[in-house]
């Protein structure tokens, strides 16, 4: 992975990942997670951005080895504006309330960790990767009306409208599983596609 800092890039505080930067985050998962960072293991930005990150790094080690190169990325870059997700992400933002039957039990999850949600879903067409994520309607009242729109980067070849429809039903599952959110519709753009491996595509 790259060995560039991308924390000024991504808008991210120190505060955000507990001190840590993305430098050592990517050397961390280089190293396999071992030895064990107490540190990065017990914060949930952390997490949040290894994810990503590695989800990142088994689509294409070549997206982000050439960025090493000295090469800025570009404003429309697809890597950008994944990376831009993750620090939507490790931003704890709002609080999203869980009902529950019992109205003596207060429970709830942040809107990164929701975010961090939605973004698994990529895993339901190999290959894609979610990059930016909005809520439209108030998350934070119970039983209100929401509306998730996602960015969508589909690799080099695979059938557009079924890559969508397969992300669009696993974001639907896994909000309905894991949370309490009244989830009305997702919106799905498809702003890239690109090679999972860019030498095969120059050498076909």
């Amino acid at each position: 992975m790259s060995k560039t800092d991308h924390r000024a890039l991504l808008g991210l505080r120190p505060e955000d990942l507990d001190g840590v930067s993305i430098e050592e985050l990517s050397e961390y998962l280089d190293n396999g997670r071992t030895p064990p960072n107490p540190r990065i293991e017990a914060s949930a930005g952390c997490q949040r951005a290894l994810d990503a990150l590695q989800r990142i790094g088994e689509l294409s080690p070549l997206l982000l080895d050439a960025d090493a190169a000295a090469e800025p990325l570009a404003e429309d870059s697809w890597v950008q504006g994944v990376l831009a997700g993750i620090a939507l992400d490790v931003h704890a933002g709002r609080r999203i309330p869980i009902v529950l039957d019992s109205p003596a039990t207060d429970a709830g999850i942040t809107e990164g960790a929701l975010r961090g949600l939605i973004r698994r879903a990529e895993r339901a067409a190999p290959g894609t990767l979610v990059g930016k994520c909005t809520f439209a309607g108030d998350i934070t009242e119970p039983n209100a009306p929401v509306r998730v729109a996602i960015e969508l980067s589909v690799p080099y070849g695979a059938e557009i409208h079924a890559a969508a429809d397969a992300v669009r039903a696993e974001i639907r599952s896994l909000v309905a599983s894991h949370t309490t959110v009244t989830l009305t519709d997702v919106d799905i753009v498809v702003r890239d596609v690109q090679p999972v491996n860019p030498q095969i595509v120059e050498n076909t």
